[in-house]
């Protein structure tokens, strides 16, 4: 009599092999997502600050504020608080702006300003930026 009821070691192997190769094709395709995600959510936190900068104006006679700072607590809050970019660093707010009524941008990946990587709300480019 022979006995059944497991898998041979050639089976396993194959199944191994093949679960293997999944999890590499996973992986190529979610790597590289992560630059992606951080300019998405920087995107993301420049809207919210444009749209309570530009509510402070409308509430205060269209003067802006002088920093981010001032929309944070006081008698009227704008945002709840004020969130680093997802490098770590805080958003950068000028007024007046040199471009523009006033700037409002994080310095990107490489924490300088004035470099190809920084995120603008001023921005129409919506390219993604390489790494």
């Amino acid at each position: 009599m022979k006995a059944s009821g497991g898998f041979t070691l050639l089976e396993l192997i194959l199944v191994m092999v093949i679960i293997g190769i999944l999890a590499g094709m996973v992986t190529i395709s979610v790597a590289g997502r992560g630059t992606e995600a951080r300019i998405t959510l920087a995107r993301a936190d420049l809207a919210v600050y444009q749209r309570a900068v530009e509510a402070y104006a409308l509430e205060h006679n269209d003067q802006y504020p002088k920093s981010l700072d001032v929309l944070v607590g006081g008698e009227k809050e704008y945002v709840i608080k004020l969130e680093k970019d997802p490098w770590g660093n805080p958003y950068v707010f000028a007024y007046p702006g040199k471009k523009n009524k006033y700037d409002l941008y994080s310095r990107g990946q490489d924490a300088q300003s004035g470099t190809a990587d920084d995120i603008s709300v001023w921005d129409t480019n919506a390219s993604t930026i390489a790494e």
